[in-house]
C-alpha cells in the first residue's frame, strides 16, 4: 500500500510528480552537504528541510499528516515503546555500535562540542530543550517525515522503495553528523536507520519515532552532563 505523499496531486501525472521528488532530494542532499560540510547553511539544515517538507506538501494539496504526523492508536503504548526503544538504542551503541566503530576505524565520535555541557545544570537543560525541538521533532520531522517520503516516491511508494530509501536518507542523516567525525557519521547513521525502522513498522507514524528519538539523546545529554563519558574526560 502506498503512503498518500508517494501520490502524485490530484492532476499531476505520476511521471511529473517523481521530477519533483527527484529534484527536492537533490535540494535536500545539497542543504545536509552546506550545512555540515562547508557550514553556510544558517542554523542547521533541518528547519530548511521542514520548511521544505511544509512547501511540498502544501503544493501537492496534503498535510503532515499523511506522512506519519498523526495521533498514534495509543499514547501511553507509544510512549511506553519510546523509552524502551531510547534505551535499547543507547545500549547498542554504547556496547556494540561505538565499540565496533573504533575498532574499525581506531577513532570515536568527537563529542568536544558538548563539552561545556560537564556539571552544568543550566546548560544542559537549555541544550535538552533544543534537542527535543530541533532533533527529536525536526529531525524526524525532516528525516524521516518529508526526505523519506520523497525518496519512496521514486519507487513508486513500495515496500522496497521505502526500505532503499530508508537506508540512503540515513546515510544522509548521519552525514548531518559530519562535525562529529567518521565516528559520530557512521554511528549516527545507525542511528537512523533504527529511527527509520521504527517509522516503518509503525505503519509510518512519525511519533514512535519522535519520542524515541528524544528519550535516547536526554540519556544521553544526562551521561555527558554527569561526567560519565570518557571523550570528555569523565
Amino acid at each position: 500500500m502506498k503512503s498518500p505523499a508517494a501520490e502524485p496531486k490530484a492532476g499531476e501525472k505520476p511521471p511529473r510528480g517523481r521530477l519533483w521528488a527527484a529534484a527536492e532530494l537533490v535540494l535536500a542532499a545539497a542543504l545536509v552537504v552546506g550545512a555540515n560540510v562547508y557550514d553556510f547553511v544558517p542554523v542547521s539544515e533541518t528547519p530548511w528541510l521542514v520548511l521544505m517538507g511544509w512547501l511540498s506538501l502544501r503544493r501537492r494539496g496534503l498535510g503532515w499528516s499523511s506522512v506519519g504526523l498523526r495521533r498514534p492508536r495509543s499514547w501511553k503504548t507509544t510512549i511506553a515503546m519510546a523509552i524502551v526503544a531510547g534505551i535499547a538504542l543507547q545500549l547498542l551503541s554504547e556496547f556494540v555500535t561505538e565499540p565496533l566503530i573504533e575498532r574499525l576505524t581506531g577513532e570515536t565520535a568527537d563529542l568536544s562540542s558538548f563539552h561545556s555541557l560537564v556539571g552544568n545544570l543550566g546548560a544542559t537543560l537549555g541544550m535538552l530543550a533544543l534537542v527535543w525541538m530541533l532533533a527529536a521533532f525536526g529531525e524526524e520531522l525532516a528525516y524521516r517525515g518529508y526526505v523519506l517520503e520523497r525518496a519512496a516516491a521514486l519507487g513508486h511508494g513500495s515496500k522496497s522503495a521505502y526500505l532503499v530509501g530508508m537506508v540512503l536518507v540515513s546515510a544522509l542523516f548521519g552525514l548531518g553528523h559530519f562535525y562529529q567525525g567518521v565516528a559520530g557519521v557512521v554511528g549516527s547513521t545507525v542511528s537512523g536507520l533504527f529511527f527509520g525502522a521504527l517509522y516503518l513498522a509503525t505503519s509510518r507514524n512519525l511519533w514512535l519515532p519522535i519520542l524515541a528519538h528524544g528519550f535516547s539523546d536526554t540519556i544521553g545529554l544526562a551521561l555527558i552532563y554527569l561526567g560519565l563519558v570518557p571523550e570528555l574526560g569523565g
